[in-house]
């Protein structure tokens, strides 16, 4: 084995992004490297960071990540790609298996055999990619816990929201609301199964009431990264009902009026958040059963339609910029010559 050089994409200031070599030598003890196939753009988590907007000072919170939120730094957490090879004393993985990792735009890397894994036979790498955001949204409705019969409100549907909103389903809510600005994201939403999808306005309530039996919704998950939205989700929820912020605003303030409708209607607030798992679930759940629930999940979620663009890294620069613009679904990014994924447009 031999060192073999990598691409791989860095943040050097806001919006500005620059394609870097580097040297990744043969995979030590534990270790696994792997050469990439495709990665996906976080249009959250990941483009707060791409454009500045989060607290310089902010500690890193995975292990794969290079530098800082002061930048320069290697970031991302979605990379689909084959086993090149193993050192030693890694166990149940071999060259030439298909494999999710939390890391950065990469082409080549390695990674701690731990954090590698190993995706279900017949997934395609372009399903693989969403491994990370279903596992939010594997966390959210263990957070939400919908009882059955009730009906949930997702404020947002970009991917997390699309995927969430599928999970919900899943869990046993008879009844699955999408709000969002975007008209596209609506029609991808009702394309996926939700009962209804509206558009966010003062009108939201009755228009809520009108296709929800009279009623408010028992839950609502705000995770269209709008901070305005949380409000919104406040008003759209029965007395003693609940908001899940799966957001991350990063540096956006939040302004909140939590007067009559909020404090009378005694309804609770409450983060999600990947990194950890739901308190409820504790003993009984871990990080590993998780992951491996969610690669048993994978297959029965509508993935292939997520996909809206795809370009090789090389295009990097284009590819996040096309990710801000907001029309994009999910925005990949492919490291092998004429690799292509599928498409929704």
């Amino acid at each position: 084995m031999e060192a073999l050089t990598a691409r791989a994409v860095w943040f050097v200031a806001p919006r500005q992004v620059e394609l870097r070599e580097e040297l990744v030598p043969p995979p030590g003890p534990g270790q696994v490297r792997i050469a990439a196939i495709a990665s996906a753009i976080s249009h959250g988590t990941e483009l707060l960071v791409y454009r500045g907007e989060v607290d310089p000072a902010l500690e890193l919170d995975l292990p794969t990540l290079v530098g800082s939120f002061a930048f320069p730094i290697k970031y991302g957490y979605a990379s689909v790609g084959q086993v090149l090879d193993v050192g030693a004393s890694v166990t149940g993985l071999a060259p030439g298996d298909l494999v999710f990792v939390l890391h950065p735009h990469q082409s080549l890397y390695n990674a701690c055999a731990e954090l590698v894994v190993p995706l279900p036979q017949g997934l395609t790498p372009a399903q693989g990619l969403f491994f990370a955001n279903a596992e939010t949204a594997l966390t959210i409705a263990h957070d939400a816990a919908p009882r059955l019969g009730e009906s949930v409100v997702v404020f947002g549907q970009g991917v997390v929201g699309l995927l969430a909103a599928q999970m919900l389903r899943l869990a046993g809510a008879a009844r699955v609301i999408a709000v969002d600005m975007n008209p596209r994201r609506r029609a991808q939403a009702l394309a996926l199964g939700v009962d209804a999808a509206l558009a966010p306005g003062p009108e939201l309530p009755e228009e809520l009431r009108a296709i929800n039996g009279g009623r408010l919704a028992d839950l609502a998950v705000e995770v269209s990264g709008a901070p305005a939205a949380l409000q919104a989700a406040i008003g759209c929820v029965l007395d003693e009902g609940s908001v899940l912020v799966a957001s991350w605003y990063g540096r956006k303030p939040v302004t909140l009026d939590l007067g009559t409708r909020f404090h009378r209607g005694r309804i609770r607030l409450r983060s999600t958040q990947v990194g950890r798992l739901a308190p409820e679930t504790w003993p009984r759940w871990d990080h590993r059963r998780r992951r491996e629930s969610v690669a048993a999940l994978l297959p029965r979620l509508r993935l292939d339609e997520l996909v809206s663009h795809s370009l090789p890294v090389e295009r990097a620069d284009e590819a996040y910029r096309l990710a801000e613009l907001g029309a994009a679904l999910q925005v990949v990014l492919t490291y092998r010559e004429k690799e292509t994924l599928l498409c929704t447009s």
